[in-house]
């Protein structure tokens, strides 16, 4: 399926001007967020190799650059000087929303600062992104998303127990701040609608991270608890773990009582419904390893399709654990569009995440796939914007400027 919709489509924030500056992620996903729901995004790269993502990735040919870079056009400017500033000044004055993730304090040494950029343009939504936020005594410390998720209490709650933490194979910090971001934005464009006031959001990686840390703080302030790393459960809530069946693994989610119930029937012993060892949800949490052993030695028995068929039959939450190949190949990924075919300047038809999430009425989609060299929108949008002729582009290319 190919998600590029023609320009007519009636995207939410279709109309929208969103200048893009930073690098690697957390800007950048912010970014695909909303142009993904129909903003005009505008990527200003450094001139010359352009945003590091361009050659980030697993595999020989590097393809992350062809999601965090859909739907947005590419400017270079060099920002580091005093020329390029001033052309960034004159994108940002017809703009709706900035969004920047370098390090605190570097738009002020720029000369644009939020109050100078409400100045030129008041109602901008100025979207910053950094490791521990725009004030505090770690404002000025250089921070990678890694480091909020430590921080943030992620990093020491995965893993096993009887190892050092462990990570996700994905920058979730990074996406998880860019995700706030945008979410900060959309709140910030109700708030201009009723008062044409642009302001500012300041979210940190740590912070962002520790937005999703559940009753983590609260339990040790009122309890004196300390989560600690538990592997593939969470302890307490059994069953739900990830068991072997013959060919692979498998997903199976049944703590609450009355799906337990369902599972000990599906596994031919429904006595244990009824045994007060597994009856009740602190029961099964107190003898959860127990539990997750016998349940271990049943799906042994079965194949990954005999166990599906049975989770069906019996209405239990359970599934597959996918690799990129599952999602590709899964008829209910094809039918909502999960995964979608775009063809890419580079890399030709490319398989990636559709747009999300769903929105029926302005649907969120892929119209123009990332920008396959820094700069391929110079001539249109400085031409456009700023009024440049070629001979003008052509000048600030040989002075390095863009």
């Amino acid at each position: 399926m190919t998600q590029v919709n023609p320009a007519s489509n009636p995207s939410a924030l279709k109309g929208l001007r969103v200048v893009e500056m930073g690098q690697l992620i957390a800007g950048p996903f912010c970014g695909q967020l909303l142009g993904d729901m129909g903003a005009d995004v505008i990527k200003v790269e450094p001139p010359g190799r352009g945003d590091p993502m361009r050659v980030w990735g697993q595999g020989e040919e590097k393809v992350q650059w062809e999601v965090i870079a859909r739907n947005k056009k590419s400017v270079t400017c060099n920002l580091r000087v005093a020329e390029g500033q001033e052309i960034a000044r004159k994108l940002i004055a017809s703009a709706d929303i900035l969004i920047e993730n370098f390090k605190p304090g570097t738009l002020e040494k720029w000369g644009m600062s939020p109050d100078e950029l409400h100045a030129i343009n008041p109602g901008l939504i100025i979207a910053r992104m950094s490791g521990y936020g725009q004030d505090g005594p770690y404002s000025n410390r250089a921070g990678f998303g890694g480091i909020g998720e430590a921080m943030g209490g992620w990093r020491y709650i995965v893993g096993e127990p009887d190892r050092p933490p462990s990570r996700m194979g994905v920058s979730i910090g990074d996406t998880l701040c860019a995700s706030y971001g945008a979410m900060g934005v959309l709140a910030a464009l109700h708030h201009r609608e009723k008062t044409g006031e642009g302001q500012v959001i300041d979210t940190a990686l740590y912070e962002a991270v520790l937005q999703v840390m559940e009753g983590l703080v609260p339990e040790y302030d009122r309890n004196g608890f300390i989560r600690e790393r538990s592997g593939s459960i969470l302890k307490g809530i059994a069953p739900s773990n990830v068991y072997t069946c013959s060919d692979g693994p498998f997903m199976i989610g049944a703590n609450n009582d009355a799906i337990f119930a369902r599972l000990a029937k599906a596994m031919g012993k429904p006595e244990m419904a009824h045994d007060d060892k597994y009856q009740t949800h602190l029961a099964r949490g107190h003898n959860q390893t127990e539990l997750d052993d016998i349940i271990n030695e049943w799906t042994a028995t079965l194949t990954m399709d005999e166990l599906d068929k049975l989770m069906i039959e019996y209405s239990i939450p359970a599934g597959r654990v996918y690799t990129a190949a599952d999602m590709i190949e899964d008829p209910h990924f094809q039918a909502r569009g999960a995964i979608v075919e775009v063809e890419t300047q580079d890399n030709g038809p490319l398989k990636m995440q559709g747009a999300f999430p769903r929105l029926s009425g302005s649907p969120s989609s892929i119209r123009r796939p990332a920008p396959a060299t820094p700069g391929q929108d110079n001539a249109a949008i400085y031409g456009d914007i700023l009024g440049w002729d070629d001979d003008m582009l052509a000048a600030k290319q040989a002075d390095g400027i863009i």
